[in-house]
């Protein structure tokens, strides 16, 4: 059996309250970094057109 894993941000005991996380500050501390574009998928950047072109094609399905 694997121990569990601990919190992603400060390697402290997670809470299961919280969880993946040990507290509400680390959970708000991983949301900012997903509101600051902190994490990225790799890949190329998309050109402005393509970003266009899908908006375009989305509401056509809409």
């Amino acid at each position: 059996m694997s121990s569990p894993k601990p919190c992603p941000i400060c390697r402290k005991p997670r809470s299961d309250e919280h969880a993946p996380f040990c507290s509400p500050r680390c959970r708000d501390r991983d949301l900012a970094q997903w509101f600051n574009d902190g994490y990225t998928v790799p890949g190329r950047p998309a050109m402005p057109e393509e970003i266009a072109q899908e908006s375009l094609d989305s509401d056509r399905q809409d």
